[in-house]
């Protein structure tokens, strides 16, 4: 093969990757939200370099959960929430809504106080920031069109990499860093109480049950099928990847800085970004700052709309940023309704944020083997999936994080439920 044919063809797949780019990286980074930064902040201020491992482990699993979600998406042309209904019936659909709805709304929440607190660091007050934020992002989605807000949330995503150079600046311990990301557990480590909240809640705010029914609703709006999906797969491992690097990064730059000089309380992430200022300088400050405001806004913009594709599908209504607002006003006006909610209990006084931000991802971490026992007895289905069936090895990880996620939850409980 000549030289020039084979530069058309890569040019050609590198053109058919931009296409269906969008969906899984959107959806794996936008959990690192404001809640995902708190979290990871605190494993890092507490726990120092000691949580590292969990990454390993937790990319495999977030890389098998995701590309199940997308392919279902891919193959089936219909989001989660719709499948589940088909094939289990709406009684246990509604029962599953209502759980995610109230596990999203906490997040949600989650979402403005870190756009509350982010812009607060620059004095601007959260009676400005709060209602401007929700304005903006109800226009970007309820205005806007498929193609438009995707390139807005792409841009979004790629601010992350402010955190991967924040890490850099704090000078952390490289050679310890990387010992404890491969170095298994401490012994006994799983019987303290607060260790595994914290576990629970890494792994519950990285892979979270909104971001399956998100994905594969975002899969089938953006139009990807079974003949694409080879190359969407990409997306969604890429996505995943750089995903957890940001996450890793966010651990070591608190490790480095917080853990290191005995800071080992951090009441939110902005308390974190305030934190790093004197002992990482001005630069490490403003870009974990710039950070958890571009994350807060993105995960508000998303959370909403995940919740409105899971709910209008389980119940049947119409659906999705390309329907017009007379063509799918159950889906706006939820969308609506979860926005001016969310952004007002951050303006009432006396709400415990902190509690609600790491909260909120400890229950995402408990509600997540719900979702994963559905989507894989979903995805094994011959008669829905047909040659796309899971393969030995992505049910045995499937599973596995399943039952992990399960035992972790028991122990959690059973050495007090404590933070």
């Amino acid at each position: 093969m000549s030289q020039a044919r084979r530069l058309k063809i890569w040019r050609m797949r590198l053109l058919l990757f931009l296409a269906v780019i969008g969906p899984g990286f959107i959806t794996a980074n936008v959990d690192n939200d404001a809640g995902g930064i708190y979290t990871y902040s605190v494993a890092g201020a507490q726990f120092g370099y000691a949580l590292l491992w969990v990454m390993i482990p937790m990319t495999i699993a977030l890389v098998v959960v995701q590309e199940m979600s997308a392919r279902m998406g891919a193959v089936t042309g219909k989001g989660l929430s719709d499948l589940i209904r088909e094939e289990y019936g709406f009684r246990i659909t509604f029962f599953m809504m209502i759980g995610i709805l109230i596990t999203n709304f906490g997040n949600i929440v989650a979402e403005f106080a870190g756009i509350a607190s982010s812009l607060e660091l620059f004095h601007i007050s959260r009676y400005i920031s709060v209602p401007g934020a929700a304005i903006l992002v109800w226009f970007l989605v309820v205005k806007g069109n498929y193609k438009s807000v995707e390139k807005v949330f792409l841009a979004a995503s790629l601010f992350y990499v402010a955190y991967i150079i924040a890490g850099v600046l704090a000078g952390p311990n490289w050679k310890e860093a990387f010992v404890s990301t491969f170095k298994p557990p401490r012994p006994g480590a799983f019987r303290d109480s607060a260790y595994l909240y914290m576990v629970i809640a890494v792994i519950g705010t990285t892979i979270a049950p909104w971001m399956q029914f998100y994905l594969q609703s975002s899969i089938v709006e953006k139009g990807i099928t079974g003949r694409e999906y080879k190359l969407s797969r990409w997306d969604v491992i890429v996505g995943c990847l750089f995903a957890v690097i940001v996450a890793g990064f966010i651990v070591l730059v608190c490790a480095a800085t917080l853990y290191t000089h005995g800071l080992r309380q951090v009441r939110d992430a902005a308390d974190a970004a305030q934190a790093l200022r004197p002992l990482a300088g001005d630069y490490a400050y403003i870009l974990f700052a710039a950070g958890l405001f571009n994350a807060s806004l993105f995960a508000a913009s998303i959370l909403p709309l995940s919740t409105a594709y899971t709910v209008c599908e389980g119940l049947g209504f119409e659906s999705g940023v390309g329907q017009k607002f007379d063509e799918a006003k159950v889906f706006y006006w939820l969308y609506t309704l979860l926005l001016v909610t969310g952004g007002g209990v951050i303006l009432l006084p006396g709400i415990p944020l902190v509690k609600i931000s790491v909260l909120s991802q400890v229950v995402n971490g408990i509600v997540l083997p719900f979702v994963l026992i559905f989507m894989l007895l979903l995805v094994n289905k011959s008669e829905l999936m047909g040659p796309h069936v899971n393969g030995t090895w992505f049910n045995a990880i499937a599973w596995a994080t399943t039952i992990i996620m399960i035992g972790l939850t028991i122990a959690w409980f059973v050495t007090g439920g404590g933070s």
